[in-house]
């Protein structure tokens, strides 16, 4: 009798080195907080999409990190999910997209995969008593670091090949494609990239998560982008993505990942994700003076303090 595609799964993890691809694979779709195989295929495919080079240091990236963790025997059931991965995907991506395809990149991003995995396991060592998660934070650290700091070595700063984000400020009035794109874009800035296409196959992968994720995850587009504009934004940067895709990463967090599923959840989360559109406006202020990068801080302060305040909030329930 044919096995069970989760039957199959769970005997392929059982097994080296097919637990190790397939927890890599994980690692991939829980940039977006999604541990499904599919999603995990889908962004991979639309990194690769989005060019060799992001595909090539944010593979490198995911598998150095989870052959890390499994090196230092970091509980195989967090490795199995893709939770060691991920900050290494990032890593890989901002440090080719801040300072090129040279031999010092690739010696960085082996050393920032490992640094992300010694991150993971110090930040949740101080975060686990309040209920909390590293989130994407290893990655803003490690990647934060070596970026501000490259420009003082000869043999790693080689020139900015182009900056992680784009920070045109240019006007642009508002069309229907500038609408669509901002859409799409908000969802592959949260890869760094700018591309609506990129962000249609992300888009794709979170459906493949189920319908509670996707919607989240399109709710939290939306409302970046009504934010920034109610704001006052440059129409071209929320054309971009870069003032809503932390904001679907709190919608998907807040929404579909870490509380229960109800109406008060739902208020909760859109009002985080507009709150972190205004904080990567915030933050990207006080770094630039020093060449810093926004990153993905404004979702992970802003998811940290919502999940904090949920034990004295008792309309609020977590999930599980």
């Amino acid at each position: 009798m044919p096995l069970a595609e989760p039957e199959i799964v769970r005997r392929l993890e059982s097994r080296q080195p097919s637990a190790y691809m397939l927890a890599s694979l994980r690692g991939f779709g829980q940039v977006d907080l999604q541990a499904g195989l599919l999603t995990g295929l889908a962004i991979l495919t639309a990194l690769w999409v989005s060019g060799w080079q992001n595909g090539l240091f944010a593979t490198l990236g995911t598998l150095l990190a989870t052959a890390t963790a499994y090196a230092l025997a970091v509980d195989r059931s967090g490795i199995a999910l893709g939770l060691q991965g991920y900050a290494g995907c990032l890593t890989g991506i901002a440090l080719v997209s801040s300072l090129g395809n040279h031999l010092a990149t690739y010696v960085l991003t082996v050393v920032g995969a490992i640094m992300c995995t010694l991150l993971m396991a110090a930040l949740g060592t101080f975060l686990s008593p309040y209920g909390l998660t590293p989130l994407t934070a290893p990655f803003c650290l490690v990647s934060g670091v070596m970026v501000v700091g490259a420009p003082s070595f000869e043999r790693i700063w080689h020139g900015a090949p182009a900056s992680v984000a784009s920070t045109t400020t240019g006007e642009t009035a508002w069309t229907w494609n500038a609408l669509w794109h901002a859409f799409f874009n908000n969802l592959s800035q949260v890869f760094l990239i700018d591309s609506w296409y990129v962000g249609l196959i992300m888009f794709v992968g979170l459906a493949l998560a189920g319908l509670r994720v996707v919607l989240y995850a399109a709710a939290g587009s939306v409302l970046g982008i009504v934010a920034a504009w109610v704001l006052g934004a440059p129409t071209a940067l929320i054309a971009n993505g870069i003032y809503g895709y932390n904001a679907v990463l709190v919608a998907i967090a807040i929404g579909a990942v870490f509380m229960s599923n109800t109406v008060w959840t739902g208020v909760y989360a859109l009002f985080g994700a507009a709150v972190s559109t205004g904080l990567t406006a915030a933050l990207t202020s006080f770094f630039k003076p020093f060449g810093g990068h926004t990153f993905t801080w404004p979702f992970i302060l802003t998811t940290w303090t919502l999940m904090a305040a949920v034990p004295l909030l008792p309309r609020l329930r977590r999930s599980g």
